[in-house]
């Protein structure tokens, strides 16, 4: 019987698959519903080819576990290499799902040396990144709603934005849940004040007088007081939202340092200094533990965005921003490369040098990512713990030389 490859074309509700031979052949064309059912049938017709290689334009979600956890071999094409591909086939650039299968199929037939197949996560790593995943997207989500309560009291109350540091910490929302508009703090004096602090159980890393101070000094806000009425429902709105939502984040997160502890490689990226938890464990999450999906640290670089692209074309060079990536690798890295500059000579040196050259803030970061990331795939690719005096060592050899 012939190799066949697949190519599937996902969608939310349907799914088109096409087979072809090694001849570029239609074998089968067909699609199934995104449900228990359909699932299941496309395991089944899938299974009637043997050896067989699959195309899919993502690299994760259901389908893709459903379909590795069933023995098919997937293999992840990204969508730009797709949309390269149609040209192949059609001038006019035209898509449609069946045809977008068929090209997925057919590209893995005359390319699939160039394309790794997906190997199946484990356990521990599956876990951890539904969770750091779900934190991200929770965080992400205060952050929205922070922004929202912010921009309401720049309007109308800016000096209960300014009283305290934080507009998500535990005192500034009990302070608006209590006095939402000005015209309820009208009477709020220097005792009541500390007597609502001791209520709320404020830290006291400032004074009440200060306090006080800075929602008296802050700007008045310009409008009526029916209106005001109506935003001090809205502050209220957002204050109970915040209130729900911080509890899970908190939640989630302890369950995070529970599977970070769990997972084998946990103690190794939380070697790493300024790592911690919750960055250790979107770095891991995001990275996996199968080394062999990123051969080199400059695969890993390229999947993480902190190289740019380069485009040659005779004489021509342009260098560009390297937009598709894993961007919530990304996220992760730069963030923990940015905390590494306060707990890292080697780090903050490497920075500021990217500064002296002309680099700007962000770019100077991934240069340190960069940098960053070459001593993290060695020390994962070797499954050791990162050592300090033996990085610097090194680093002073590599720059002797």
């Amino acid at each position: 019987m012939d190799h066949c490859t697949a190519g599937l074309d996902w969608a939310s509700e349907a799914h088109a698959i096409c087979i072809v031979d090694d001849h570029g052949a239609v074998r089968e064309s067909f699609s199934v519903a995104h449900d228990a059912r359909g699932l299941a049938e496309l395991v089944r017709r899938l299974r009637r080819y043997p050896d067989l290689r699959l195309a899919i334009e993502r690299p994760d979600g259901l389908l893709v576990d459903t379909l590795v956890d069933a023995g098919i071999r997937v293999v992840p094409i990204h969508p730009n290499k797709l949309k390269a591909a149609r040209e192949r086939y059609s001038s006019s650039g035209a898509k449609s799902d069946g045809g977008d299968a068929y090209v997925l199929a057919d590209l893995l037939r005359t390319d699939g040396h160039r394309f790794p197949e997906l190997a199946p996560l484990s356990d521990e790593t599956r876990t951890l990144r539904a969770l750091v995943r779900t934190r991200d997207d929770l965080v992400k989500a205060k952050v929205a709603l922070v922004n929202q309560l912010a921009a309401q009291l720049a309007v109308f109350w800016p000096g209960a934005a300014a009283i305290f540091y934080r507009l998500d910490s535990d005192i500034a929302l009990a302070f608006l849940e209590r006095y939402p508009t000005p015209e309820a703090a009208v009477h709020l004096g220097e005792r009541r004040l500390a007597a609502f602090l001791r209520r709320n159980a404020y830290c006291g890393r400032k004074p009440v007088a200060e306090l006080l101070e800075r929602l008296q000094q802050a700007p008045r806000g310009l409008v009526r007081a029916s209106e005001s009425e109506a935003r001090g429902e809205c502050v209220k709105a957002l204050v109970r939202a915040l209130k729900a939502l911080l509890p899970q984040i908190a939640e989630l997160e302890g369950a995070i340092a529970v599977a970070l502890a769990d997972h084998p490689d946990g103690a190794l990226f939380q070697s790493f200094p300024r790592a911690g938890e919750v960055n250790a464990a979107q770095l891991l999450a995001e990275i996996g533990d199968v080394r062999e999906r990123f051969p080199s640290d400059d695969v890993l670089a390229m999947e993480a965005g902190v190289v740019p692209v380069t485009k040659r074309s005779g004489k021509a060079v342009s260098v560009g921003f390297r937009w598709a990536c894993n961007k919530r690798l990304r996220r992760a890295l730069t963030g923990w490369a940015n905390n590494t500059r306060r707990a890292s000579s080697w780090a903050r040196a490497l920075y500021d040098r990217a500064r002296a050259r002309g680099a700007d803030h962000p770019h100077a970061i991934r240069i340190l990512a960069r940098a960053w990331l070459r001593v993290l795939w060695r020390c994962w690719q070797d499954r050791t713990h990162y050592d300090d005096v033996r990085h610097l060592a090194a680093a002073a050899a590599r720059f002797a030389a």
